[in-house]
C-alpha cells in the first residue's frame, strides 16, 4: 500500500509541476499581450483626444470669427443709423446735409479706430511698394525721388496688417 500511495504521490507531484509550468508560460506570454493590449487602448484613447481637440478648435475658431464679424458690425451700425436718418429728411438744406455727411464720416472713422483700422497714404508720404500701389508716374526735379504726389484712394490697415493698400501717383 505505501508503494501505490508514493506512486499516487508522485503522479500528484507530477500533475502540479506541469500545471505549474503550464501557467508560468501564460504569465510570460501574459506580459507581452498585457502590454500590447494596453499600448492599443492608449493608442485608441489617444486618437480619440485628438479628434475632440480638433473638433473643438474648429467650433472655437468658427465661434471666434462669429464674435470678431458681430463686433465689427456693431460699430459700424451706428454709421448706417446716421445714413438712414439723412436719406429719410425732406430737408433741401445743402449745408446740414453736408454737415451730416461729414458727421457720418467722422463717426466711420471713430468706429474703424475703435478696430484697430488705420487709413494711411498721403501726399509727400515715400513710397513704400508693400503698402501703396502705384498706378500713376511723373517726372518732376522739384521733388525727391519715390515720393508720393498724389493719393487717389487711401490704404486701410489693421494693425500691421494692410487691408487695402492706397493707390497713388509718385514721382520720379
Amino acid at each position: 500500500m505505501s508503494k501505490k500511495k508514493t506512486e499516487k504521490d508522485e503522479e500528484k507531484v507530477t500533475d502540479e509541476t506541469s500545471v505549474d509550468t503550464k501557467e508560468e508560460e501564460k504569465e510570460e506570454v501574459n506580459p507581452l499581450e498585457k502590454e500590447l493590449t494596453d499600448t492599443k487602448e492608449q493608442l485608441l484613447r489617444v486618437t480619440a483626444e485628438y479628434a475632440n481637440f480638433r473638433k473643438r478648435s474648429e467650433k472655437e475658431k468658427s465661434e471666434t470669427f462669429s464674435f470678431a464679424t458681430a463686433k465689427a458690425v456693431e460699430q459700424i451700425l451706428s454709421v448706417v443709423d446716421n445714413l438712414e436718418r439723412a436719406l429719410a429728411s425732406e430737408h433741401e438744406d445743402y449745408e446740414g446735409l453736408k454737415k451730416g455727411v461729414q458727421m457720418t464720416y467722422d463717426g466711420l472713422l471713430a468706429s474703424f479706430e475703435k478696430l484697430g483700422v488705420t487709413a494711411y497714404g498721403e501726399s509727400g508720404e515715400q513710397f513704400d511698394p508693400n503698402l501703396h500701389n502705384a498706378v500713376m508716374h511723373v517726372e518732376d526735379d522739384s521733388l525727391d525721388a519715390n515720393v508720393i504726389t498724389d493719393v487717389f484712394q487711401k490704404g486701410y490697415k489693421i494693425n500691421d496688417k494692410v487691408v487695402r493698400p492706397a493707390m497713388v501717383k509718385t514721382a520720379n
